[in-house]
């Protein structure tokens, strides 16, 4: 059984879902805010179908990948590759988890089941062969990557076909807010797994996956990472810009932005996978830490 859970663990990619889920959750909850009722049972039920249907995803990933992942050190020990696990089993675990958790989503509201299971279709069946073809595939894999807080978000309100059923919330607040934390989300992901992409270049290299930039460590790409982490300072100012940020979440965005920026600039400067840990680091803490920090200086608009 330990052995069972240990696999489970990482043909889920229990961290990476769990990164999710919590972004997931925290939209949900402002959401919640947002309409001045937080259920905390539909959030249990928002955080179980959210693990599942990610889950879910990421076992379709490793199923298409297996042989892949016995090329690179990184996940030779996946229980796929190291034949611990049969195809047959974990594609039933997987279809299972993309199941049930969609039924869990549909329940709490149409719209983010929906996205849900697009969610699944674009990253496992998309984005994942897309990895060996082109550069573009960062790009790709960067909207499956932002639906979570649309999900989470819509997920708060009651479903009526393809719209909501709300009480004092505005067409604009549900339309804006959700979409904000999206492009947050979705501008994120490009220093994040370009940095990522860096450091991991050579046992990315093994498999033939084509991340970077211009699929090599030199100037070009170098930039792109510069320039992705700049974004990240416009990007991290649309709450308060839109009205429903408060000061101490953009005081925090902003100096995250910043920070992003000086690495991304010692980046240029030096191109080593030292400065891209720096970067990577700090897309690791910022997106918990200031989607934490909106949640507790959110303004609900009206």
């Amino acid at each position: 059984m330990k052995q069972f859970i240990s696999d489970f663990n990482k043909l889920v990619k229990l961290r990476l879902t769990l990164t999710v889920v919590f972004s997931a959750s925290i939209a949900f909850l402002i959401g919640a805010k947002q309409q001045g009722d937080i259920i905390w049972i539909n959030w249990l039920i928002l955080t179980i179908g959210g693990f599942l249907i990610t889950g879910s995803a990421n076992g379709f990933n490793e199923i298409i990948e297996r042989d892949l992942d016995k090329l690179m050190k990184r996940t030779e020990d996946r229980p796929l590759p190291a034949g611990r696990m049969t195809t047959g089993q974990a594609l039933v675990l997987s279809l299972f988890m993309g199941i049930f958790g969609t039924l869990l989503l549909v329940e709490l509201n149409f719209l983010a089941g929906l996205l849900s299971v697009f969610a699944i279709i674009l990253y496992a069946f998309v984005y994942t062969p897309l990895k060996q073809k082109s550069p573009i595939a960062v790009f790709v894999g960067a909207f499956p990557g932002a639906l979570p807080p649309l999900i989470g978000y819509y997920a708060a309100f009651k479903s009526a076909g393809f719209g909501f059923e709300y009480a004092a919330v505005s067409e604009a607040a549900i339309v804006i807010t959700p979409w904000v934390l999206f492009l947050i989300q979705f501008f994120w992901q490009f220093p994040h797994f370009w940095a990522i992409a860096w450091v991991a270049d050579e046992d990315y290299k093994r498999a033939g996956f084509r991340l970077l930039p211009t699929t090599k460590k030199d100037t070009i790409s170098a930039w792109m990472i510069f320039i992705s982490a700049v974004l990240m300072i416009p990007v991290g100012i649309l709450p308060l810009y839109y009205g429903f940020g408060g000061w101490a979440f953009t005081v925090i965005s902003l100096f995250g932005g910043l920070l992003f920026a000086y690495y991304g600039f010692k980046h240029i400067k030096e191109m080593t996978d030292a400065t891209a840990r720096k970067v990577m680091f700090t897309s690791f803490i910022y997106l918990p830490l200031t989607q934490l920090v909106l949640l507790f200086d959110f303004i609900p608009l009206k």
